[in-house]
């Protein structure tokens, strides 16, 4: 049976579906080409089983006259006459529905339209084995008033019906469930793409007013350092802002919590200094932006500051596992953290924890204290971090 048109509709699922998942990457060419890739594949593994589902009907229905003694000329004229009428059929109502698709037709319009469309071919194959059966008697019907043409084309039209609901049941129902849970999927994504701007836009100002609160204190004091840190400030806002996606290299990210522990640095001077040390091998990872920006902060002023000797040390470290896992580590050498690990009202940890629930829902972020420091451990695994 040849294989009929899916509805155009089941076309885009797959690209869709890849979208929302945030699995499609890289140049436009790159992601219509996995995206053509995927929807054939899923277009043939869809026509392969809807007519698998009407072959198997039809071998069933076959098999029941069989199984009740008809004769073999009854039961092979019936298989003539469905191996031509329902590859036709499917393919008209496909592009029946194809065509309700694009006029934005309403359910109820689009069952009138297969309907009218089942209607007339079941007619004109009804009336077609009626005229069969008049010159073959071995495909007698059964009708207590001999073949009557309007009878068979009644009982065509009524099995043309059936066939509506079949192909309904083999094509549109996978289609609807399909779409149904793409477009959940997408909604998903609309909320979390919501969620992380809105995190964002609570995180820059939040940043941007510790950093003023920091180069504050040098305006009186050393006034030409504060201009220069004003500088910095502006290096470090022009990249916290810039449209880049929600993801970027470590070592892009290190660079920029350089310059930002310079400004602390400066601030704090002769009280607060930084340790580096990230493993070349994992610079390229990838990582939400602006992730460590709010452990480095916490662990300044709640961790190293809060030494009373003036001998604060925050050690910022990043390497790898044989898994390929990316593990950051921020380290303080202040008095620790309390029992709870998340202050109340601490944004920024809470905006963390937040961000890698939504972008890399493996990874996890867990706080160790103690009297001699605090250590904050961000680990992103390999399947997380594709960019």
């Amino acid at each position: 049976m040849a294989a009929p048109i899916v509805p155009a509709s089941t076309r885009s699922f797959s690209v869709d579906e890849a979208r929302a998942r945030g699995q499609v990457h890289g140049a436009p060419s790159a992601q219509a080409a996995l995206g053509a890739a995927t929807s054939q594949s899923l277009l043939t593994t869809q026509r392969s089983l809807s007519t698998a589902v009407i072959v198997g009907v039809v071998v069933l229905q076959l098999a029941t006259d069989f199984v009740a003694g008809r004769e073999s000329a009854r039961i092979l004229a019936r298989a003539a006459f469905l191996s031509l009428e329902l590859p036709m059929l499917m393919v008209a109502l496909s592009w029946a529905f194809r065509w309700s698709v694009a006029h934005n037709m309403r359910a109820g319009q689009a069952l009138l339209t297969g309907i009218g469309v089942a209607t007339p071919f079941g007619c004109v194959f009804g009336l077609l084995y009626g005229l069969v059966a008049m010159h073959v008697p071995e495909l007698r019907l059964h009708m207590p008033n001999g073949v009557s043409l309007a009878r068979s084309m009644l009982v065509g039209a009524m099995f043309a019906q059936l066939y509506f609901g079949l192909w309904a049941l083999a094509f549109v129902y996978p289609s609807a469930v399909e779409s149904a849970r793409v477009r959940l999927l997408q909604a998903q994504q609309i909320r979390a793409d919501a969620e992380l701007e809105r995190l964002r836009t609570h995180l820059e100002p939040h940043f941007l007013l510790n950093t003023l609160n920091a180069i504050a204190g040098l305006v009186t004091e050393d006034p030409r350092e504060a201009r220069r840190l004003l500088a910095c400030l502006g290096d470090l806002l022009r990249d916290a802002v810039q449209e880049s996606g929600e993801l970027e290299p470590l070592d892009k990210q290190i660079a920029w919590l350089r310059r930002y522990a310079e400004i602390l640095e400066a601030r704090y001077r002769g009280s607060l200094r930084f340790q580096w040390e990230v493993a070349p091998e994992c610079e390229a990872a990838l990582l939400p932006r602006l992730l460590l920006q709010p452990l480095v902060e916490n662990a300044v002023k709640h961790g190293a500051l809060r030494r009373g000797d003036g001998a604060g040390r925050v050690s910022i470290r990043a390497g790898s596992r044989k898994d390929g896992t990316l593990v950051c580590v921020v380290e303080d050498n202040g008095p620790g953290m309390p029992d709870s690990d998340v202050r109340a009202g601490a944004f920024g940890l809470q905006s963390v924890r937040r961000r890698l629930e939504l972008q890399a829902p493996s990874a996890s972020l867990r706080h160790e204290s103690s009297s001699e420091g605090t250590r904050s451990i961000v680990e992103i695994a390999s399947s997380s971090r594709r960019g």
